[in-house]
């Protein structure tokens, strides 16, 4: 095993420029001799199982980032903001709307605090709200614009991941609730969305799956917008040139936290949305933590049911299995109705959902930085995913709350590469799995794939012939603290 986690600060984004794979000094020359002569004996497989034998981690990070990836298909939007994005976009009114925010950078005043949340450290709320608060919790909060340095640096390592001591309880706890409205604001989360389509077309993605609920946004003054009136702020976002340009094809699936009090009757408003809105909304997703007894999935049998017997077919993708423990939840999922589970990770000790997932038409999305970060597994060693990929149950990599995480999908793909030792031909049943998988309309995700089929061709020809084209990656603090050669000074 070769994980290292090497912490360093948080803020270690390096951007290494690389001139060259340098592939003939790579690979073996028995492979590929020369660039003038002909590829007709070039074998892609062979040449990546000795590319992994001498490629330095940078060529290798490199290599992946420039290979077409398919698509992410478990991206919770909210947690796929990096911190500066929302730093950026939050602290200022002419790029989120019209909005303004404050946060909470003291806690001078606890006695005035009714509930653990609002004494938390850089909880955001709009400047609407502020002005509803008691002026002792008023003195406590600084509009977000006005951080000093210090401030604002603690504000961003607030919403991720970024020192060994935080993990799951830091992650569920305090994240989202940090976020708290700005969460709420469909222009701010929109733009979101448009800077992780130009991150994705850097990594060479063709398509995104992501979450988006729009049923509770609001205004700058607070007051609500109709779900389709925030609804048309995404879409306009997805038809701008801006996003076009990008090249990355983008569906949304709705998300229902799974263990609210009434979590039955908002999967009946949120299943009549979806059914409205099949053009954008092409699934629903069950969230949340599974150790939380009110969210098991038994619980939402009776509700689809019914829905189902009102509807036609909605596709789900429910988390299930994201868990170090035994349980039925996910065969329980599947018995749902499910066509593709979150995680899946303790489906490993479930022998009967094992051989009924193996070779069959549900799909297991696989988080790797988020086990782990998260603290499902203890080190890759027990991950369960070469088991699941090399058993013939179809998995996919994707990236989960790839913000909080401060991660890529290449960073994903690097992992499971030089953890696992994976073949040319395993990459390429990831990539194929992401689209065939995804909720796409049929007449799309068939398009879809065969540009996939024809980027991979592509990309290999280039390969043959050394002429993949050279990039310069950005690398966030996850694969720095993961591989620490990536980030060190030293260039090759």
């Amino acid at each position: 095993m070769r994980l290292r986690l090497t912490f360093l600060p948080f803020y270690l984004v390096v951007f290494i420029s690389l001139t060259s794979f340098a592939y003939k000094s790579v690979a073996a020359s028995s492979v590929v001799t020369d660039s003038s002569t002909s590829n007709s004996s070039f074998s892609m497989p062979l040449w990546f199982e000795d590319f992994k034998k001498t490629a330095t981690p940078r060529q290798m990070y490199q290599f992946l980032q420039a290979m077409p990836k398919g698509a992410d298909l478990h991206h919770h939007l909210s947690g796929s903001g990096f911190s500066e994005w929302w730093y950026e976009l939050g602290a200022d009114p002419t790029k989120n709307g019209g909005y303004t925010y404050y946060t909470q950078v003291s806690n001078s005043n606890s006695s005035c605090h009714s509930d653990k949340l609002s004494a938390l450290r850089f909880h955001t709320i709009s400047k609407t709200t502020w002005a509803t608060l008691p002026q002792c919790i008023q003195q406590n909060y600084i509009e977000l614009g006005l951080l000093n340095e210090n401030q604002k640096r603690g504000f961003m390592d607030s919403i991720r991941l970024h020192t060994p001591s935080e993990g799951r309880e830091e992650f569920f706890s305090t994240h989202w609730q940090r976020l708290n409205e700005l969460t709420a604001n469909p222009t701010l989360v929109s733009k979101i969305l448009l800077l992780n389509m130009q991150a994705y077309q850097a990594e060479n993605l063709q398509y995104l799956e992501t979450q988006v609920n729009v049923r509770y946004a609001k205004k700058p003054d607070g007051s609500p917008y109709t779900p389709d009136e925030a609804l048309a702020i995404y879409t306009h976002v997805l038809g701008s040139e801006e996003a076009i340009a990008t090249g990355v094809t983008v569906r949304f699936q709705y998300a229902l936290v799974r263990f609210l009090p009434d979590a039955e009757a908002q999967l009946e408003w949120i299943y009549d949305f979806v059914d409205s809105h099949r053009e954008i909304y092409v699934g629903i997703n069950l969230v949340g933590r599974e150790d939380d007894m009110s969210g098991q999935p038994k619980r939402f049998a009776s509700t689809l049911r019914k829905l189902r017997a009102k509807y036609p077919k909605i596709l789900l993708a429910f988390h299930a299995g994201e868990s170090e423990t035994a349980d039925s939840n996910v065969r329980d999922t599947l018995l749902l109705g499910a066509e593709r589970i979150g995680h899946g990770l303790n489906t490993i000790f479930d022998p009967d959902t094992l051989l009924l997932m193996r070779n069959s038409h549900y799909l297991i999305e696989i988080n790797l930085i988020s086990n782990l970060l998260l603290e499902y597994v203890p080190s890759y060693d027990t991950h369960p995913f070469p088991e699941y990929l090399r058993t013939g149950i179809p998995t996919a990599l994707s990236t989960d709350d790839r913000g909080m995480f401060d991660s890529t999908l290449t960073d994903e793909f690097y992992v499971a590469v030089t953890e696992f030792n994976l073949s040319w031909e395993e990459v390429l049943t990831l990539g194929t799995n992401s689209l065939q998988y995804s909720f796409l309309q049929p007449d799309i995700k068939t398009q879809q794939l065969a540009l996939y089929h024809q980027q991979v061709a592509e990309f290999e020809t280039q390969v043959a012939s050394d002429t993949v084209p050279t990039q310069t990656p950005a690398f966030r603090a996850f694969i720095c603290k993961f591989e620490h050669e990536l980030c060190s000074g030293d260039k090759d």
